[in-house]
């Protein structure tokens, strides 16, 4: 003699709902948690690192030792011309006074000179930045769309890992839902808790995917849809099953008829169907009710 109680049957208490509610939020927190963890594979912070190659490297790096050289030949240009206008001012100022000047014409000659070199250099290092500007862009250009095409995968990869988690718990939470509402039905308020955060999860990984968050990210929301439709509709074809298997049973314990639910009144027909609800026992063929899961005269099944 069994002493379960059909699934139906069973009254959930207050207590259990608070639980499978803290169940459910600590189970989501865990998920969501694993799935912001997915994005870290293989990436800093989501974001993949590619360093470039040696001869890109070279080309870069020239490029920025050419415009610091450059910044630093403009820098001594500002300085020499202020040195010659120095330079000048004071020399002029010695020749409308009428006094010795030679001392004073040197240094304004040599700060014309060094104004000459100041600018040679400038001149030579703009030379150098465009000679290696192009190669530097070409470079960057390339190490760009390296970048990119390795940030592509990157997050493709980490959708259908985070897609591959989500249908890992919608998928044992639903397997778990057939299976204890057979043998454990008591614990049924923490399988709908696994529901529940699976269900968060699928709302948080479609509002990340509704986003500019990758190019197929339109994609991405119709995938998570489909595959949740697709688990949803069958657990709710199995529990449909399940439920055609129990009804008859729940509704000859109620002295109802086992195809219509219509209250029997001692006949051998449904008064609402019309069908028969009182056959012969197949082992005693003693009267039995259609749908008993066994014989009242026999007690077999």
């Amino acid at each position: 003699m069994t002493t379960r109680v059909p699934v139906e049957e069973v009254e959930v208490s207050t207590g259990e709902k608070v639980l499978a509610v803290m169940l459910a939020v600590f189970i989501s927190v865990g998920a969501v948690w694993a799935y912001v963890r997915i994005d870290d594979i293989g990436a800093e912070d989501g974001t993949v690192v590619v360093q470039p190659s040696p001869p890109a490297l070279a080309a870069i790096e020239a490029n920025e030792a050419a415009n610091r050289a450059h910044l630093r030949a403009q820098r001594e240009v500002r300085a020499a011309r202020n040195e010659v206008a120095r330079t000048r001012e004071a020399y002029r100022t010695a020749l409308d006074a009428d006094r010795p000047a030679a001392a004073l014409e040197r240094d304004y000659v040599g700060a014309q000179a060094a104004l000459d070199d100041a600018e040679g250099r400038l001149k030579a290092a703009r030379a150098e930045v465009n000679e290696t500007t192009a190669a530097a862009e070409r470079a960057e250009a390339r190490l760009g769309q390296e970048r990119h095409s390795e940030q592509t995968g990157h997050d493709r990869q980490t959708f259908l890992l985070r897609l591959a988690l989500l249908a890992a718990m919608l998928g044992s939470s639903y397997y778990l839902l057939a299976r204890l509402r057979r043998r454990r039905p008591r614990y049924l308020p923490a399988i709908y808790a696994w529901i529940g955060a699976s269900g968060v999860l699928a709302i948080v990984m479609a509002g990340d995917y509704t986003g500019n968050y990758v190019e197929f990210s339109e994609a991405g929301p119709l995938a998570i849809s489909l595959a949740g439709i697709a688990l949803t509709l069958a657990a709710f074809v199995a529990l449909q099953r399940y439920l055609a298997l129990r009804v008859p049973t729940r509704r000859v314990r109620r002295g109802e008829c086992p195809f219509c639910g219509f209250p029997i009144r001692g006949g051998r027909h449904c008064e609402g169907c019309g069908r028969l609800v009182v056959s012969e026992c197949s082992r005693c063929h003693e009267p039995r009710r259609v749908g008993a899961d066994h014989c009242a005269a026999c007690g077999k099944a």
